[in-house]
């Protein structure tokens, strides 16, 4: 079980003091919100500040950005990590997308899936010089001079993660991502029957196995001492999830 670390608020001031501190601790990631700061400066930072753990976003909000964003600055951030970057996204309800961000909020779960395969197409065309003709319901991009090809990481892409809370989100999960956050101190029995299988059901559809996705649970409260946690997560989620995500501040 891999133990990772949420800032819930990534103060610029801030969260280089709180990764060398996630590293210290010994913690597998650092994950920053997406709540009162942007993400994506908050891990500039605290990647530059640390020297081997990995970073990522846990989670941002995916639709009121184009995939030609999202790909560009976690392709870069990539690349000035080494390789360290988890691109954690998620959707948001209703009215968080359309009164703070002032997007439209149909068919999220579904545009959430093509905006997956486009940024991986995008990927794919600096990473392997692959041609970019991605062409959707929602998103479209074929346009890719050498101007604006940044060339290779040198590390290959982020993985991506997908926030869900529901089967048909983790299904499209299983389906296009590389792994699963459950928020809020989920029940073990909402893992078992509902984020498991539907997670099946997508890797099949996709020809992938277990081994391909990795489940993560967030917690809600302070982890407590390292010896409470571990009991937590074995009599909650034991033999269930991969990772556990809880908050350091």
């Amino acid at each position: 079980m891999k133990i990772d670390a949420l800032v819930r608020s990534a103060d610029l001031s801030r969260i280089g003091e709180l990764a060398r501190q996630a590293e210290g601790q010994g913690f597998d990631s650092l994950f920053v919100t997406e709540n009162r700061h942007d993400p994506f400066l908050a891990l500039a930072l605290a990647a530059e500040q640390t020297g081997g753990i990995a970073v990522g976003t846990c989670v941002a909000s995916a639709l009121p950005r184009s995939p030609m964003h999202l790909a560009q600055v976690a392709h870069d951030l990539q690349t000035f990590f080494g390789g360290r970057l988890t691109l954690g996204l998620g959707i948001g309800d209703r009215v968080d997308l359309e009164d703070r961000f002032g997007v439209a909020s149909h068919e999220a779960a579904a545009r959430m899936r093509e905006l997956v395969l486009a940024v991986r197409a995008i990927w794919q065309a600096w990473n392997d010089g692959a041609p970019l003709r991605f062409e959707g319901r929602y998103y479209r991009h074929t346009l890719m001079p050498p101007a604006f090809d940044p060339g290779p990481t040198g590390w290959g892409p982020p993985r991506i993660v997908l926030l869900v809370e529901e089967a048909g989100l983790a299904e499209i999960a299983g389906e296009v991502a590389d792994g699963v956050v459950v928020a809020g101190s989920p029940e073990g029995a909402f893992l078992r029957d509902v984020v498991v299988p539907a997670v099946a059901r997508g890797l099949h559809r996709s020809d992938r196995d277990r081994s391909e996705i990795e489940l993560s649970v967030a917690l809600d409260g302070p982890p407590g001492s390292a010896d409470e946690l571990h009991e937590y997560v074995d009599g909650h989620y034991g033999g269930l999830a991969d990772r556990m995500v809880v908050p350091l501040c």
